[in-house]
């Protein structure tokens, strides 16, 4: 429901109130200038929305964020536009970092070092994430500012736009070493969607061939998606001797990321670059002797901002693209018009765990 008077929606808002327990109300939400309200059309789980929901992050973390509406995988259809630069009906990517500067109606320079450039932008200080903290996709109507609704070139189906999130932190995560790109050979470690879109991403928007990326993972069935990279089983590798790279991306996360990051150290030659991007609870041990000894740099990547979704969707647009992101859509979507449709969607999500993403498909 709108009301154009106003400027206000109401949001049917699907709020996690404590793990496994999902509950609707109506907030009514402004739009401002220069914003737009989006209905959410379809969305995916992430790994973070179940550990929400499972209640595996730490207590103290749950008491901070919930209630809050889970999901910051998704797109949608502008309903109500406040932006000279949106109109209602246009199909859009949910970018869900969003800036300081934006939510607090000021210049990026006045925000903080982020917003001035001095650091990387998708470390705003005042920024608010979707689904973490504050509510996010899992809502009938979602109020965006004008820059984090970016619309989706008609060449790329909504199948294909709701994987752009994931693969924009995995574009991201490699930019800081997109120098070395074009002669470095790279190693993957994770079989999962995380690893699958950094992989994916490596071979099309940087054109790395199976001759310079390898994928470490454990399980045959997954490994053998990887069709454009050479492939490794982690159990039968010998990570002392086997062939050396340049760049190692961990993608693993959990009760894997201590050995995927040793493994890649150990695989990584002198001056060599480890990026993690796998999110862990607890710490992990690391082989700080060799990072030492060989002078690896240690990249943390986490997050992306709207200039890596806009990069994102000119490579979504090649059909060879398209193809490889398909193997991880499933073969049907899951409806959800209430609260207790997510609730099943994410029970269902945690109790499979399938390779493939589950999507959501909102009918409000």
């Amino acid at each position: 429901m709108v009301s154009r008077i106003t400027g206000t929606v109401h949001s049917r808002t699907l709020r996690l109130t404590k793990p496994s327990e999902i509950q609707e109300l109506v907030v009514e939400r402004e739009i401002r200038k220069n914003e737009v309200a989006v209905e959410p059309t379809i969305a995916s789980i992430c790994h973070a929305d179940l550990r929400y929901f499972g209640g595996q992050r730490k207590p103290e973390v749950l008491a901070r964020k919930l209630p809050m509406a889970l999901l910051h995988e998704g797109i949608g259809t502008v309903v109500e536009s406040k932006s000279t630069k949106l109109s209602e009906g246009q199909r859009v990517l949910i970018v869900p970092n969003l800036p300081g500067y934006l939510l607090r109606g000021i210049e990026p320079e006045e925000c903080c070092p982020a917003c001035r450039n001095e650091i990387e932008d998708n470390y705003c200080y005042h920024s608010e994430f979707l689904g973490s903290g504050t509510d996010g996709i899992a809502q009938s109507r979602l109020v965006l500012p004008e820059e984090c609704a970016i619309p989706i070139p008609d060449s790329i189906p909504d199948e294909i736009a709701v994987l752009a999130e994931l693969c924009s932190v995995s574009y991201r995560a490699l930019r800081s070493v997109s120098h070395l790109l074009d002669r470095a050979r790279i190693a993957v470690f994770g079989d999962g969607p995380v690893g699958y879109l950094t992989a994916a991403m490596l071979h099309h928007a940087y054109s790395i061939d199976r001759d310079r990326l390898v994928v470490f993972g454990a399980i045959q069935e997954k490994v053998d998606q990887f069709t454009f990279a050479t492939t490794e089983m982690v159990q039968n590798y010998d990570f002392l001797s086997g062939e050396k790279v340049d760049i190692v991306v961990e993608c693993t996360g959990g009760r894997f990321s201590e050995s995927a990051i040793n493994q890649g150290i150990d695989i990584l030659k002198p001056g060599g670059h480890l990026i993690a991007m796998g999110v862990s609870e607890d710490l992990v041990p690391i082989n700080t002797r060799d990072v030492l000894e060989k002078g690896v740099t240690l990249h943390g990547s986490s997050r992306s901002s709207v200039s890596d979704f806009k990069q994102v969707l000119k490579v979504m647009e090649n059909t060879d693209c398209q193809e490889t992101l398909k193997k991880l859509l499933p073969e049907k979507y899951t409806v959800v018009s209430t609260a207790e449709d997510l609730a099943g969607a994410m029970e269902s999500a945690m109790s499979h765990r399938d390779w493939k993403k589950t999507i959501l498909d909102f009918h409000w």
